[in-house]
């Protein structure tokens, strides 16, 4: 779908989004870095370990996880959907990569495909119940989220899968030229995943039909198979996330993800990812994810227990849903 063919036929409000979309492809909200930059003086000066390189590896060894899964929150958020099943469907893709590598004794590349694989299976049925089935996104997920995390422990026996194979580790805690695998993997995810929402035809319809879904069939885009194909690409990215947190722990936890979701679709909103959908900043999502690594890593360096640590995140929830609509409602009267 090119603007010439939007602005001859088309929808005004979806030739206005295409018209923003320019502006947008490297668009990181102001706001987000100042409060990055504030986080991090504030908790220089709070604690004497926190302005260190080893320190600042370990956010970023961190934020990889998470920001994977915020990539993936990115895209579902940005086409006016919700995926409710990240952290679950990323705990169950690391039990069947380390079940296939361990258990089953399978070549590692094995344990790799079949880990993301179980990624991408889980979106996909996702995305069939959310098209074909016609059944709220809100529901399928919450309902994938528990049967993702069930079967998980299933296969586990409720175990954590010791022993992985050590190509599998390296992903997870290798250090090429000094830097943490798992980061050089996240940076390369997301500088392909912003090209491919800033600069292609598939990005441009995803924010389309989030801005407008009928204004987006009007232009001719087929909405119901790129829902498909974007609940798809969010179960890969958790499969991803699930691979790297695996192998970086070195062992397949049934539990690991736990709220995982709520951090991912946070830092998504903080980086600039409008709720409703119809905008989405992957490097806006960077930001918001190293905002969530440094809050948490904060509050651990400062010994700061674990379920206020998951007040202060439902708390920066709601204060960066907050801040969207009040920025939007301003534009709107303006």
């Amino acid at each position: 779908m090119d603007t010439t063919d939007i602005k001859a036929g088309a929808k005004p409000g979806l030739w206005a989004m295409a018209q923003r979309s320019s502006v947008e492809r490297l668009h990181i909200r102001l706001e987000s870095l100042i409060v990055l930059f504030v986080l991090c003086a504030v908790m220089t000066a709070l604690s004497p370990y926190f302005l260190s390189v080893n320190n600042f590896l370990n956010i970023l060894l961190a934020t990889s996880t998470i920001g994977v899964l915020a990539i993936a929150a990115t895209y579902v958020i940005g086409s006016g959907g919700l995926d409710l099943s990240l952290g679950s469907v990323m705990g169950l893709s690391g039990v069947v990569g380390a079940h296939v590598a361990v258990n089953l004794g399978l070549p590692s590349v094995v344990g790799i495909v079949a880990c993301i694989g179980a990624g991408a299976l889980a979106g996909y049925i996702n995305g069939q119940l959310v098209t074909r089935a016609f059944v709220p996104p809100f529901i399928v997920t919450l309902g994938m989220l528990g049967l993702a995390r069930g079967l998980a422990l299933v296969i586990s026996n409720g175990r954590v899968i010791y022993g992985l194979p050590e190509f599998m580790v390296y992903l997870g805690q290798g250090r090429p030229f000094g830097i943490p695998m798992p980061v050089i993997i996240f940076v390369l995810t997301a500088i392909i995943m912003h090209c491919i929402l800033a600069y292609t035809r598939f990005g441009r319809h995803t924010l389309a039909i989030g801005d407008s879904e009928n204004a987006a069939r009007t232009a001719g885009i087929k909405v119901e198979r790129l829902r498909r194909a974007l609940y798809t690409l969010s179960g890969t990215l958790a499969g991803l996330a699930g691979l790297l947190f695996m192998a970086r722990i070195n062992s397949g936890d049934p539990t690991s993800g736990l709220n995982y979701e709520l951090t991912a679709i946070t830092a998504a909103i903080i980086g600039g990812t409008n709720l409703f959908g119809g905008r989405g900043s992957i490097l806006g999502t960077m930001v918001g994810a190293l905002i969530m690594g440094v809050l948490q890593n904060g509050l651990n360096l400062l010994a700061v227990q674990s379920y206020y640590q998951q007040m202060a995140i439902g708390a920066v929830l709601i204060l960066a849903v907050f801040i969207d609509q009040y920025q939007i409602r301003r534009e709107t009267r303006a």
